[in-house]
């Protein structure tokens, strides 16, 4: 009986199971991968509708493709392009700080605050974005008159509230009132993901409150709120087609006055949409640099970009190289 740890023929084996002969090199064995027909089948039925569709669409007379190219950047849709872009940068940045005040109410200790918060979230939420906009523009019904002076005293100044909000001031607020009950929700969850720990620490060192959540609370955050921001910001750039509505003229509505003149409703909705895709993919691309630059503290090494990518592929394969993406 030979020990297991002294060299043996049993051992040797097990160390080397295939002696080549001498002077022969081993041949390595091929790995053969798993077949996956059924992978196949669904990629060529997949691509085959995709290209069902595509010709469909591009052969399809009723589309009208010259027609919707000629007014794609006619005076009136880039009017009301410029008129939905304004209306969606208004509505995210006034409606975010609004958020953000209701978001630390939600979360401070004063419970009238936050009671205020969880009543407006709870109101806005439950209630329909296009039933927000026609109560704002029919808001003179309500109170026809509004009048400024001293509380149980005499009357100062009276103002006409059917002159006062117009039906750009109506959308401006009731998009507003509407996106910071969203944006409150989108902070609150973002505040809360930042370990407890992260706030003791700093307040061990001394740090000031404004300081902490300035530096040690926002910046890890935003990792979370970024993301569900940006679907927000996409989001409130469409929902502002309900504007139109009120006869403000965005994007939407603008279409539909062209429209109703030439009876080309295909065509010019084509046009609109259009426009909705391009903003939307340019806001994707700034959401996805965005959330790179928040994610710098969390990952070790960022994954690389999809530009970083394709030049390190075109230099891999210039050298004659078969390496891997993102090397």
């Amino acid at each position: 009986m030979t020990d297991d740890n002294t060299p043996g023929p049993r051992n040797a084996a097990l160390a080397d199971p295939v002696r080549p002969a001498d002077g022969v090199r081993p041949v390595p064995a091929k790995v053969v991968p798993l077949r996956r027909p059924g992978r196949w089948i669904a990629a060529v039925l997949a691509l085959g509708c995709l290209a069902l569709l595509v010709r469909s669409v591009a052969t399809n007379p009723n589309f009208d493709w010259p027609f919707a190219a000629r007014y794609f950047t006619s005076r009136a849709v880039l009017d009301g392009l410029v008129v939905t872009l304004w209306l969606t940068a208004v509505t995210v940045v006034a409606g975010f700080v609004l958020g953000t005040v209701l978001a630390v109410m939600r979360i401070s200790r004063n419970p009238v605050l936050a009671s205020l918060s969880w009543g407006y979230v709870w109101l806005f939420r439950s209630t329909p974005l296009l039933v927000q906009l026609l109560f704002w523009f029919n808001i003179g019904a309500l109170y026809p008159t509004l009048s400024l002076g001293i509380p149980f005293g005499p009357t100062l100044h009276t103002i006409d509230m059917v002159n006062l909000i117009g039906p750009t001031a109506a959308a401006v607020i009731g998009l507003v009132l509407h996106e910071a009950a969203y944006a409150a929700e989108i902070v609150r969850g973002g505040l809360l993901s930042v370990d407890q720990g992260q706030v003791e620490a700093a307040q061990a060192l001394g740090l000031r409150p404004w300081r902490t959540f300035r530096r040690i609370v926002l910046p890890q955050a935003m990792r979370s709120i970024v993301p569900a921001a940006g679907n927000m910001l996409i989001g409130t750039l469409k929902g502002t087609s309900m504007v139109s509505v009120l006869a403000v003229e965005d994007l939407l509505y603008a279409v539909q006055l062209m429209y109703n003149r030439n009876y080309r409703i295909i065509p010019l909705l084509l046009v609109a949409t259009l426009w909705y895709v391009v903003v939307t993919s340019l806001l994707s691309v700034v959401q996805y640099y965005v959330e790179r630059f928040y994610a710098r503290g969390a990952l070790r090494e960022l994954p690389p970009t999809p530009w970083q990518r394709l030049r390190s592929r075109w230099r891999l394969r210039g050298a004659g190289l078969p390496g891997r993406e993102g090397a």
